[in-house]
């Protein structure tokens, strides 16, 4: 991306372009269990990575707040809302 950036990129492109940067780090840190590389090494690459996909998570969790629960809110749905990411949560945790 030049130039601008992430700035200008829509929710979606950025979720996708983040998406595609763990993608190339797993196929990555593949190569390099594959080939018998030092076990540390590998697990702090696998770390990077889902650190990576925490992130992402918190980007769709804060577009989702600000977008369907707003929208749902308006309509007189909060507590539909409110149990709906609740559920995601708990079935996270479980």
């Amino acid at each position: 991306m030049g130039g601008s950036g992430m700035k200008d990129m829509t929710h979606q492109q950025r979720v996708v372009h983040r998406l595609r940067i763990a993608k190339g780090h797993l196929d990555t840190v593949l190569r390099m269990a594959e080939d018998g590389k030092y076990c540390i090494d590998v697990i702090n690459q696998s770390r990077a990575i889902q650190s990576a996909l925490k992130e992402i998570d918190y980007l769709l969790l804060e577009n989702h707040l600000q977008t369907c629960v707003v929208d749902l809110v308006n309509k007189g749905k909060a507590k539909r809302s409110a149990e709906e990411i609740m559920t995601l949560f708990r079935n996270h945790d479980k």
